[in-house]
């Protein structure tokens, strides 16, 4: 087994070209920084280093254990670096709207649940209405999930468009009511398209009433309905129905976290974070005034605004 001191110094003395600037990175004289290096060699049994007056270079056996070399402090330090933080214990209930269900997001979880092993990780989806009453309630720790309007105090993650939704490329027909795809209340998403196709004075009819957002999208895929749902979802033959439709614009949606009292407030931000970072740089589809439009969701400290 090598003694990780003994390759932190061979490490340190390929960095920095010599044994001088070695021992001076690791606060350590020469002499202490060469008899390291002698002992590893005669751990191994061979030469890692050709040394010459000037300079040190590797020999082939030295590259060999220089790639190990690296792995082995690597793990090292990330095993001292998860002990040192604590012996985090219990247990964190999320709360997920639909739309953020998806694979992206269970690979999050999944990390964090082998990040910190001494805590039970569970989730559950729903709409964010109900899961924030859930949470007054005492059954959740940190609700995730999407708004349009809400006095509520939460950390925003990021922001995108909610656009409405057609399997076709045809828009609804002109004097006809629109037919239209909805969660149940309370939703955010249908409060918001209700009351914009009230101030715009559009008639509508529901036509579906779906718990489920594949239900919904699978109404609009057939051109049964238009749906109201966030334009990073639009996908699986689904389009944003065009702008010259007559359809009112509808608002943008804060993806945002809510967090119970008490809950663990450096797992909470690391957790919002790592979400954050898992929808970065997705681009979305066009659907509004001007093309294409990118979510807002350059990663931000969690706590640095609500």
């Amino acid at each position: 087994m090598f003694d990780t001191v003994l390759l932190r110094s061979f490490v340190a003395v390929v960095q920095e070209g010599g044994f001088t600037h070695a021992a001076a990175r690791l606060n350590l004289t020469q002499s202490a920084v060469s008899a390291h290096l002698r002992r590893l060699e005669k751990q191994t049994g061979r030469d890692l280093l050709a040394r010459t007056t000037r300079s040190v270079t590797l020999t082939a056996d030295g590259e060999l254990l220089l790639g190990y070399a690296r792995a082995i402090l690597a793990l090292n330090h990330d095993a001292q670096a998860q002990l040192l933080r604590g012996p985090s214990e219990g247990a964190i209930r999320v709360g997920l709207s639909e739309d953020l269900a998806n694979v992206r997001l269970m690979n999050v979880m999944q990390a964090f649940a082998v990040r910190y092993p001494r805590i039970a990780f569970s989730v559950r989806v729903g709409i964010p209405a109900q899961l924030l009453q859930a949470m007054d309630q005492g059954e959740f720790d940190l609700v995730i999930g999407g708004r349009c309007h809400d006095a509520r105090l939460g950390h925003v993650l990021w922001r995108e468009p909610l656009v409405w939704a057609s399997g076709t490329m045809a828009s609804p027909a002109p004097g006809v009511p629109v037919p239209l795809a909805l969660l149940p209340e309370p939703c955010p998403y249908r409060e918001a398209a209700l009351a914009a196709l009230a101030h715009a004075g559009r008639e509508y009819r529901i036509v579906l009433v779906c718990s489920s957002g594949a239900g919904l999208c699978a109404a609009a895929q057939a051109g049964f309905a238009v749906t109201p749902i966030a334009q990073s979802q639009l996908a699986h033959g689904l389009h944003a129905v065009a702008p010259d439709a007559g359809l009112p614009v509808l608002p943008d949606i804060e993806f945002t976290m809510f967090a119970q009292p008490g809950a663990s407030a450096s797992v909470a931000d690391e957790l919002g974070n790592a979400i954050m970072l898992a929808f970065a740089q997705r681009m979305t589809p066009s659907g509004r005034k001007g093309g294409a439009k990118e979510m807002e969701s350059r990663p931000r400290s969690i706590r640095a605004g609500t």
